[in-house]
C-alpha cells in the first residue's frame, strides 16, 4: 500500500515501465537485450518501454561492448537527474534532512542546525533548507517527486498523527500530512524512523545482499523495520516491527533503548546531553556502559529471536542512532542455542551493524517518493 498524498502532476508509470526501472536500478549498465531474460515481455515490448523512458528522461543510453557479430545492444542506467526525492527524520534531539537523486546517490544530507522542540519552527526551517537545496543545486521544485517524513514513535488514527516518545511529546496530535503538504506542495509520504531507516537499507546497504532482513533501530527508544524480498514492509497501521511492544512495562525498563542507557549515565557521574552527545563520547571501557549492556542482551536477543521467528530473515541489522562501539559490544555478546531437532538446527540471520553512514531515517525518508513513484 502506498501511504502518499498527490500534489501536481508527474508521468505515470505502468507497473512494466517501474519493473524496467527496478531492473536498470540493480543491474546498472544493463545492456537493452538482457533485459529481456529477466522479464516475461518480449524483446519488442522491452525495447518500446526502453525507448519510452529515455524519451521522458529516466534512462539513459550508453555501448557495450561489442560481443562477436552484429551491433552492441546499448548499456542502461538510470538518469541520476531525473527526479529527486526529499527527506526529514525527526530524532529526540536532532532533525536531519536529505535530498536523493534518481541512481539513490546522496545530493545533499545535513543536520539542521534545529532543536525539534517547536515543531512550527522546526518546519519553517526545514522548508528553507529544502528551497536553499533546490536553488544550490539548480534543481527545479517539479523534479521533486515527494517528501518523506519520519519520526521516532508509532503511527494512530489511519496514520495521520504519531504518539512520539517524550522528548518529543510536542509533537503530539498534529496532523502532520496535512501540514507537510501544505508547506511542499508535493507528494507526502509518512512513516516512522526504523521503517524508513530500513527503506535506506533496503536501497544501500544490507538490501544490496540480502533480500530480507530485520532492522532493529536504538534511538531514544527502541525500534524495528521490516523488508521482505526486497520491500519495505508497513503493515496494517503503519507499524509493522515495533518490536517493544513484545515487552511489558517491567520489562521495557531493561529494552536497549539509547534514552534509558543515557539515564543511566548520568546517574553515574557521566555527563551525556543526548544521543548526539553519546555518539560522540561513548567508550566501551565505562563500566556503567559494560554493566547496562549485559543487563538488556537478553532482551535483545528476545527481540531478535522474534523477529526471526516471525519472518525468517536472511540478516538482522543494528542500526538507528547506536554508536558503532555499542553495536559492536552487542555482536561480541554470546548468545544462547534454541536447541536441535534430530541433530539438526534451525539456520539463523547473519547479525551485522548498518554501514550506512549519517541519518538513516532521513536517507530512507527521502528514498521512499522514490521506490513508490517509480519503481517495482
Amino acid at each position: 500500500m502506498v501511504h502518499g498524498y498527490s500534489a501536481g502532476h508527474d508521468v505515470e508509470l505502468n507497473r512494466s515501465e517501474k519493473l524496467i526501472l527496478e531492473l536498470v536500478r540493480r543491474n546498472d549498465g544493463i545492456s537493452r537485450s538482457s533485459l529481456v531474460s529477466q522479464t516475461i515481455l518480449n524483446q519488442s515490448s522491452v525495447h518500446r518501454i526502453v525507448d519510452t523512458l529515455t524519451e521522458n528522461g529516466f534512462l539513459s543510453l550508453g555501448e557495450s561492448p561489442s560481443q562477436g557479430r552484429g551491433k552492441p545492444s546499448p548499456s542502461l542506467s538510470l538518469n541520476a537527474n531525473a527526479r529527486y526525492g526529499y527527506g526529514i527524520s525527526i530524532n529526540s534531539d536532532s532533525v536531519a534532512a536529505s535530498l536523493i537523486n534518481f541512481r539513490g546517490g546522496i545530493t545533499e544530507y545535513c543536520v539542521l542546525d534545529t532543536h525539534p522542540r517547536d515543531p512550527a519552527r522546526t518546519l519553517l526551517n526545514i522548508k528553507h533548507h529544502y528551497l536553499d537545496t533546490l536553488k544550490q543545486y539548480g534543481i527545479s521544485p517539479e523534479k521533486v517527486c515527494g517528501v518523506g517524513y519520519s519520526m521516532a514513535g508509532f503511527l494512530y488514527d489511519s496514520r495521520k498523527y504519531f504518539n512520539p516518545p517524550e522528548p518529543l511529546k510536542n509533537w503530539m496530535g498534529i496532523d502532520l500530512r496535512r501540514e507537510i503538504t501544505m508547506l511542499f506542495d508535493r507528494p507526502v509520504w509518512i512513516e516512522n524512523n526504523a521503517t524508513t531507516a530500513a527503506h535506506a537499507e533496503a536501497f544501500l546497504g544490507a538490501g544490496l545482499k540480502y533480500d530480507t532482513f530485520g532492522y532493529l533501530s536504538f534511538n531514544y527508544g527502541f525500534g524495528g523495520g521490516i523488508v521482505i524480498n526486497g520491500k519495505p514492509f508497513q503493515g496494517a497501521f503503519g507499524n509493522a516491527g515495533e518490536i517493544s511492544r513484545i515487552f511489558t512495562p517491567e520489562e521495557g525498563k531493561l529494552r536497549p533503548a539509547l534514552g534509558i542507557l543515557i539515564d543511566r549515565l548520568r546517574h553515574g557521574g557521566i555527563e551525556i546531553k543526548d544521543i548526539r552527545d553519546l555518539n560522540h563520547k561513548f567508550d566501551p571501557a565505562w563500566p556503567i556502559a559494560q554493566q547496562w549492556v549485559e543487563e538488556v542482551t537478553p532482551n535483545l536477543h528476545r527481540a531478535m529471536d522474534a523477529m526471526n521467528a516471525v519472518i525468517d530473515p536472511a540478516a538482522i541489522i543494528l542500526g538507528g542512532e547506536i554508536p558503532r562501539k555499542l553495536g559492536e559490544m552487542f555482536l561480541a555478546m554470546p548468545r544462547t542455542c534454541s536447541g536441535k531437532r534430530w541433530d539438526i538446527s534451525a539456520e539463523y540471520p547473519d547479525i551485522l551493524l548498518s554501514a550506512i553512514e549519517g541519518d538513516s531515517s532521513a536517507l530512507g525518508a527521502a528514498l521512499t517518493p522514490l521506490r513508490e513513484t517509480y519503481f517495482n
